[in-house]
């Protein structure tokens, strides 16, 4: 009887595993540093492959390859918006990407000011690290778009193409959206 109800046991394990395996074809997973060639390749994919919109929220961002490949779908044709933390362009730990982006046509970019603490000492940040793309991919993770975190820093980045998904955070940033302010 135990032979028994390991076998059923180590059964259920596979059938859940080969499930997950059905699921993830639509979802990629990267831990950083460590698969870092793998995540950055998946992503300029995802970037190369949008067709209509692009919308990011996101903290720092650095990374002058992924800048570029916003910049070739912008020139492409496709609409992005990148919503940002109001200081972040300000920040010594490497030079943003976001001032280079702001030249090109069919890139909007807006910054966004945390909202107020109890306190009133301070305003919050805007950390999200995010994208949607084409209304039905969604990339986020703790992972900034600079090459530290690629490089260096022990992070995450999740890929998925869900469309409920990828609409609440789209319905998300539009949130955003109404709080910020055009950058100029």
């Amino acid at each position: 009887m135990k032979r028994f109800t390991y076998f059923l046991a180590l059964v259920l394990l596979l059938l859940s595993i080969s499930a997950y395996a059905d699921i993830s074809s639509k979802e990629k997973f990267f831990l950083l540093p460590k698969e870092k060639e793998l995540a950055l390749s998946t992503l300029y994919k995802k970037i190369d492959l949008a067709t209509a919109t692009i919308h990011i929220s996101i903290y720092s961002f650095t990374h002058k390859k992924i800048a570029k490949k916003l910049k070739n779908a912008a020139k492409r044709g496709v609409k992005i918006e990148i919503i940002f933390d109001k200081k972040s362009t300000k920040s010594k730990q490497g030079k943003s990407m976001l001032p280079y982006l702001a030249k090109y046509k069919n890139i909007t970019l807006y910054r966004l000011k945390g909202k107020l603490a109890k306190n009133k000492k301070y305003h919050g940040i805007m950390h999200m690290k995010m994208a949607v793309i084409d209304n039905k991919t969604v990339i986020f993770g703790s992972a900034n778009w600079t090459y530290s975190a690629f490089s260096n820093n022990y992070e995450l980045l999740y890929i998925n193409q869900n469309y409920a998904i990828a609409k609440k955070f789209e319905k998300y940033f539009i949130s955003l959206k109404k709080s910020a302010s055009l950058y100029h």
